[in-house]
């Protein structure tokens, strides 16, 4: 056998799978929409429906093309395989809305689940003084920050600086789902011990989804702010309006280098020179000071 006969495509198109064409692959991760020869094998289909609604013959290659959803329905209802199943998203699952994904809650379930942990990869980072900073993301005053997600919502985080300040939190309280939040006013609260730590949110808007992984494990904040520790999915209101008041790129650059400027200034004028590493930010400075410091600080970085 040789090296070709022993490939094995990684992603059947769906009309494959469903049985209507015998050998097609999917190039475009089962991103339909865009897809020309869904298109045209829909458009095939739709054209053989008509004629036979009508009383006309279908014959040939061509008058063979039915709907893949029409063909998997001649299967028994538990042997029909969800098209989340069929995108390779789900271990099998049948279709118990006959395939009219639109009314189906499982469907708008996952499709809200598979965006929202869709984690983040963030591009182009920039390093100042031991802090990263990410292109495409917009950053709010107080340490929070603001990236652009599909349907229109954002991912809402704690930026780098604030998590290496902070260190590791024993819980972090997040809003549940349809809370409403308000730009620059408290929208999560983290907490050490008896200490309490308010972040405001950057936008204005409903929580759609909060990050459950952060809940039960806060370490990963500041191990990942950007990425795993993201905190919340929020539909705004008025994006426009609250980027606005935002910084990316240069400007936050420059608001982070004010930023750790001022943080020294702060811990030399509550604990006198403090030693650092190689001059970049330790992890968990706040962690090392006392408790009457500890929550002075917070609200004069989170702005809260």
């Amino acid at each position: 056998m040789n090296q070709r006969q022993q490939q094995t495509p990684a992603d059947p198109c769906i009309w494959m799978q469903a049985g209507v064409v015998k050998a097609k692959m999917c190039r475009r991760a089962y991103d339909c929409n865009g897809c020309r020869f869904d298109r045209i094998l829909r458009q095939l289909a739709e054209e053989n429906r008509e004629r036979l609604a009508a009383g006309g013959a279908v014959s040939g290659r061509r008058g063979r093309i039915v709907y893949w959803a029409d063909k998997l329905r001649e299967m028994p209802a538990h042997r029909r395989p969800c098209l989340h199943h069929l995108k390779r998203r789900i271990d099998f699952r049948p279709c118990t809305n006959d395939y009219l994904c639109s009314n189906c809650e499982f469907d708008q379930y996952f499709q809200d689940q598979y965006a929202v942990h869709a984690v983040i990869q963030p591009v182009g980072m920039k390093d100042v003084h031991g802090v990263k900073i990410p292109q495409g993301v917009y950053f709010h005053q107080g340490h929070t920050w603001v990236g652009l997600a599909s349907g229109g919502q954002v991912r809402v985080g704690l930026d780098a600086f604030a998590a290496r300040l902070l260190g590791t939190m024993e819980a972090i309280d997040l809003p549940l789902m349809g809370k409403p939040v308000q730009r620059d006013h408290v929208g999560v609260r983290m907490r050490r011990g008896a200490l309490n730590a308010d972040l405001l949110s950057p936008v204005s808007g409903v929580v759609t989804a909060f990050n459950p992984e952060v809940k039960t494990a806060p370490g990963a904040v500041p191990a990942d702010p950007y990425g795993k520790g993201w905190l919340l999915m929020v539909q705004p209101t008025d994006l426009r309006e609250d980027l606005r008041s935002l910084q990316m790129g240069m400007e936050a650059t420059t608001f982070i280098e004010a930023e750790m400027d001022r943080l020294y200034q702060a811990l030399e004028t509550e604990l006198g020179p403090m030693a650092t590493d190689g001059g970049h930010l330790a992890d968990d400075i706040l962690g090392q000071l006392p408790q009457s410091c500890w929550e002075k600080m917070a609200r004069q970085f989170l702005r809260s």
